[in-house]
Order: structure tokens, then C-alpha cells, then sequence
């Protein structure tokens, strides 16, 4: 190899540097293209890059880079996710050094004069259509180098040692990290749930990414249930549902974000219960995230319940004050600004709803430091974040607590404002006065007439009762299972604040 060369595949393997994929692939896309067009275009002449689950494929000038993607662009797609997973993509790339070991198809002053005979004398194997998201593509770019930089734009994976654990989300981080270990040995499948902005992606593509890092072998796939879904609609309008199973089925480990979007979706869920089983009785991970506990959503097939609780569940909870200054302050090193300690204790004071606008908070600041290059002080934070500050105050009103009430308990809102005292409706009516009386600026006359026309001394009843319950640990059934008050009256708080 000439000296400032990209090595090819051949020379990566010769240097000890290759990836143990990068074999398979090359094997796979011979299969696809044919070994005549595979040694034309492809053997010794590309350089490959395997960054997650994109495959960025380098050629030697733009020219060919058009004429691979016309003749090869379906079948470098089905290269990629037949190899990396469902939810891999081909990137094409142009590295100008290529074209300099001289080994190319054809000589570039020859190219466009040879371009449609060569095209001709291309003739790919007939290919079954393979399941397509709208997401999975083949993308190109037009680039002279293969650097990082020079890819497009991808989603960039957290990482689980960034994910900064308070007392409420130790025993999930722990888990994820076994997990990360030692896949399908404990915890299958584990389900994360909490509010918005709890963590639960982060967790998930920290699991993602430090597998892909210390076990590059094994094939792992990130994807949404809305994701899910449309892999699955489009393998039955392609009638190729037996590959679609395939694909989804053989993996060593699937993390599914946001699987309450299934609810009152049957088919996706009979789907999706069908995969989740074969994975764990094959000992494949499965771990999944929701905005609630499997018990609590109530629209999902009581199979798919089971399963969802057959393993680790674990609860991702609004961090707590302490908490919240360790994530502004991490997050603040790695921006480009500076930032006096009171400024972060005031972010962490003041944006308490989620993490995002925690992050939101301190981007304004690193803005306000780029444009003036003054060090961020508490009285600069406090005049930058006013309107934040203002915009980002969640107001509560009686309806909003009508609403998450009836929604978890199942109910009308005119059963909960009804004479009848029956205990399935009074122990509801009792904790949304409870919750009105905390989270809503209503007096006690406002709340009564809000519940059924009730008066005052009806509200500070309610309001005594279920602070005993709470100190008491008392326990309500809901759904043929027993849960403590103070269970529930934290997941309607989440969903209150969560709006």
C-alpha cells in the first residue's frame, strides 16, 4: 500500500485492525451483487466503515459512487440490515485516495465513454423485496474523505456511564449495566417506565452502544414500537412477513422504545407478543421502555401484560434536587462556556420538570455566553431564563386532575362528580380532591363544586383522609391488583406534570 493510502478491506485484515462484521458483510454483498460484479466494482476497490448500525461504503470518485448506487442501492440496503439489523443504513462516500492505488473498474479518463456498456454487462441476481421502514434508505454524499466528520448526519447513541443515577433510579441503571454485561442471562426482559424526560432512551441506546463496543458480534437492534409497526405493515403489504419474522426474531438482543404506543392496536400486539416470546425463550435480551407500568396500561391484551412483568420492572422517577445539580453540572462541563455555581444551583432549583429543560436552560446560557463572552453569573441566569422561567411553569387545573383520575381508575367524569359513595367511586373523588387541593391554586369551595357540587368541609375531609392513607401505607385495588397510595398518587402526579 502507497504511502497517505486508505487501506482497503484486504489491508485492514493484513494490519490485524479488521472488524470481525466487516467479513460477513463483504460475504454477504458478493451474494448479493454476484461474484462477477462484486470483483468489477467492489474486491480490493471500497473501503468499509461500520459506525453502529450505519455501513458507509467509500469509492474513488463521484462518478462511481452514481453508477454503484443506479446498479447496487437496493442490494447494499439489504446488505446492511441483513448484516447489522433491521434498522441498519448503507451510506455511500466518495475518498478521492481511492482513486490513486490505480485499481479501480475502469480508468477515470474512461469512465463516462465505458459507463453504459459497463452498466450493461451488470446484470444483479433476482432479489426478494426486502421489508423497508420509511427510515431505512440508502443515503449518499458526496465527500472526499471517510472521517467521521464526513458522514451524514446520524443519531448520535448516548452513553450508559453518562447517565447520572439519583436514589430513585439506581436499581434501573444497575440493571441496564447487567445487562450490558451479560445479555439474556437475568433481567429478560427488563422494562423501564417513567414521566417524559426520565431517561429511559438514554438508557436504552447506552445499552446499544456499549454492546455494539464490547461485543461487536452480536447482532443488536434500537428501534421505536411505532417502528416496529411499520416494519410490520410493510412486510404485510409485501407479503413478506416470513422475512420480516426472520429479521426480528434472530437478533441477540431488541430494545423497544415506547411500547404504549400499542395500545388499542391488536394486530401490532399479537406481533409483537409473538417476537418478545421466541426472544426470551431463546434466551435473546429484550429490553423495553413505556411511559407507565405494565399494570397500568390497560389497553394492552393481558398476555402481553404478563410478559412485559415476567422479568426486571423498573421505575424511572423525576430526579430529586441533588440530582438534578450533578446533571447541570456535567452537562455544563461539556459546553463551551462558563458557568459560576450559582448559576447551575439555579437552573437545578427552578427547572424541575424533566431533564430536557434542564438541558434547555443551560443551551440559553451557552448561547449568552457565545454571543458576549461573559462568564455566567447568577444575576446574568436569572435575566436570560426570565421568559424560560415563565414559559416553562406548568399550570394545573381541576380538569387536568379530573382527567388523569378517571383515565388510571377507569371512570366517567360524571361518576366521579355522582351522589353514590360506593368505595370504587369514593376513594377515586377522595384523591382528586386531594390532588387539586396540592397541585391547583382552587380553594376548597371551588374544588367541592368542581366534584359534584360539594361543599368546603366535604374537600378538608378528603384531604385528611388520604394523608392518613399515605402515612399509613394503605392499598387500592385497581384492576385485580393491589396498589399503595402512595404508588398512585406519584403516577398521577408524573402525568399531572407531564401534562
Amino acid at each position: 500500500m502507497q504511502p497517505g493510502m486508505t487501506p482497503t478491506g484486504t489491508d485492514r485484515a493484513a494490519m490485524g485492525h479488521e472488524d470481525p462484521r466487516r467479513a460477513a458483510v463483504l460475504a454477504e454483498m458478493k451474494s448479493r451483487l454476484g461474484a462477477k460484479p462484486f470483483a468489477l466494482w467492489c474486491e480490493d476497490k471500497i473501503n468499509l466503515e461500520i459506525r453502529d448500525d450505519v455501513l458507509a461504503i467509500a469509492v474513488g470518485s463521484p462518478f462511481l459512487l452514481n453508477c454503484m448506487q443506479k446498479q447496487f442501492g437496493p442490494a447494499l440496503t439489504a446488505t446492511a440490515q441483513a448484516v447489522l439489523g433491521p434498522s441498519a443504513t448503507a451510506v455511500m462516500t466518495v475518498d478521492a485516495r481511492l482513486s490513486l492505488s490505480g485499481s479501480m473498474p475502469v480508468e477515470h479518463r474512461r469512465q463516462k465513454a465505458s459507463a453504459k456498456a459497463v452498466a450493461a454487462a451488470v446484470t444483479l441476481p433476482a432479489e426478494p423485496k426486502a421489508v423497508a421502514e420509511p427510515t431505512v434508505r440508502l443515503a449518499t454524499a458526496v465527500e472526499s474523505t471517510t472521517s467521521p466528520a464526513a458522514l451524514p448526519r446520524q443519531r448520535r447513541l448516548a452513553e450508559l456511564s453518562e447517565y447520572i443515577a439519583g436514589p430513585s433510579t439506581e436499581i434501573a441503571v444497575t440493571a441496564c449495566r447487567q445487562v450490558a454485561i451479560s445479555p439474556g442471562l437475568q433481567f429478560n426482559p427488563l422494562y423501564l417506565h417513567g414521566a417524559v424526560g426520565t431517561g429511559k432512551s438514554h438508557l436504552l441506546e447506552g445499552i446499544c452502544r456499549q454492546l455494539r463496543r464490547s461485543h461487536p458480534n452480536l447482532q443488536v437492534v434500537l428501534i421505536t414500537a411505532e417502528g416496529f409497526a411499520n416494519y410490520f405493515t410493510q412486510s404485510l403489504r409485501d407479503r413478506t412477513l416470513p422475512s420480516f419474522r426472520q429479521k426480528f426474531r434472530g437478533v441477540d438482543l431488541l430494545l423497544v422504545d415506547d411500547v404504549d404506543f400499542f395500545e388499542s392496536k391488536r394486530v401490532f400486539q399479537e406481533e409483537f407478543l409473538h417476537t418478545l416470546a421466541d426472544l426470551i425463550d431463546h434466551r435473546r435480551q429484550v429490553v423495553m421502555t413505556g411511559d407507565r407500568h405494565p399494570r397500568l396500561l390497560a389497553k394492552l391484551g393481558d398476555d402481553l401484560i404478563s410478559r412485559l412483568q415476567s422479568g426486571l420492572v423498573c421505575r424511572l422517577e423525576t430526579p430529586d434536587a441533588e440530582t438534578r445539580r450533578k446533571i447541570v453540572t456535567a452537562k455544563a462541563a461539556r459546553l463551551d462556556g462558563e458557568f459560576a455555581p450559582e448559576a447551575l444551583d439555579f437552573i437545578a432549583d427552578r427547572f424541575t420538570g424533566s431533564v430536557r429543560e434542564l438541558e434547555g436552560a443551560l443551551n440559553c446560557l451557552q448561547t449568552y455566553f457565545a454571543m458576549t463572552r461573559q462568564r455566567i453569573t447568577l444575576s446574568i441566569a436569572r435575566q436570560v431564563l426570565a421568559d424560560l422561567e415563565r414559559d416553562c411553569l406548568r399550570i394545573v387545573r381541576l380538569a387536568d386532575v379530573e382527567r388523569v383520575v378517571c383515565q388510571l381508575f377507569g371512570l366517567r367524569p360524571k361518576d366521579l362528580k355522582s351522589d353514590s359513595r360506593v368505595r370504587t367511586l369514593a376513594q377515586p373523588r377522595m384523591l382528586a380532591m386531594f390532588l387539586a387541593r396540592k397541585h391547583t391554586p382552587s380553594a376548597y369551595s371551588e374544588i367541592g363544586q368542581h366534584f359534584g357540587g360539594r361543599n368546603h368541609s366535604t374537600v378538608m375531609s378528603a384531604e385528611r383522609k388520604v394523608q392518613g392513607w399515605l402515612e399509613e401505607n394503605a392499598t387500592v385495588r385497581i384492576a385485580a391488583q393491589d396498589w399503595t397510595i402512595g404508588e398512585i398518587v406519584s403516577t398521577l402526579e408524573q402525568q399531572l406534570l407531564a401534562g
